[in-house]
C-alpha cells in the first residue's frame, strides 16, 4: 500500500511540474528503473518472463523497497531543486533512481547476493500457501 501511495505521490508531483503525456510519463519511469535496477521496466518484465502482469505484483519486498526508494528520492529531489518540464524531471528521475541503484549494489557487495532476480513474488507466496 505505501509503494502504491509512494507511486501515487510522484505522479501527482510529476503533474504539478509539467509533465502531461503518457509517454512522458513512461520516459521517467524508465529512467529511474534503469538507475536503480539496470533495466527498463518493459526489460525487468522480459527478465522475470512475465507478459502482461504488474511488475511489482512480482517483485520481492527488498525490490519493492528499492523501487520506493528511487521513486521517492526522485520526488524530494524535484521538490528540492524546484524543477519544472519534462527535461529537468528526467534529470531528477536519473537521480533518484542512482540513489536506490546505489544502495541496491551496495547491499549486493554487502550480502553477497543479487537483489533483481528472476523470483515471481506472486507464484513463490502461492507456492507457501499450498504447502
Amino acid at each position: 500500500m505505501r509503494g502504491i501511495a509512494i507511486r501515487e505521490e510522484l505522479t501527482d508531483e510529476w503533474k504539478n511540474r509539467g509533465v502531461r503525456e503518457d509517454t512522458e510519463f513512461a520516459i521517467l519511469t524508465a529512467e529511474i528503473s534503469k538507475a536503480a535496477f539496470g533495466m527498463t521496466p518493459s526489460q525487468y518484465k522480459k527478465f522475470k518472463g512475465l507478459k502482461r502482469e504488474n511488475l511489482r505484483d512480482h517483485m520481492d519486498d527488498l525490490e519493492l523497497i528499492f523501487s520506493m526508494l528511487g521513486e521517492a528520492s526522485t520526488t524530494k529531489i524535484a521538490r528540492s531543486k524546484d524543477v519544472k518540464g519534462f527535461v529537468e524531471n528526467k534529470v531528477a528521475a536519473r537521480r533518484g533512481g542512482k540513489i536506490a541503484g546505489d544502495a541496491r549494489k551496495k547491499l549486493e557487495l554487502e550480502s553477497g547476493s543479487k537483489i533483481v532476480s528472476k523470483g515471481n513474488y506472486l507464484k513463490i507466496s502461492q507456492k507457501k500457501k499450498i504447502t
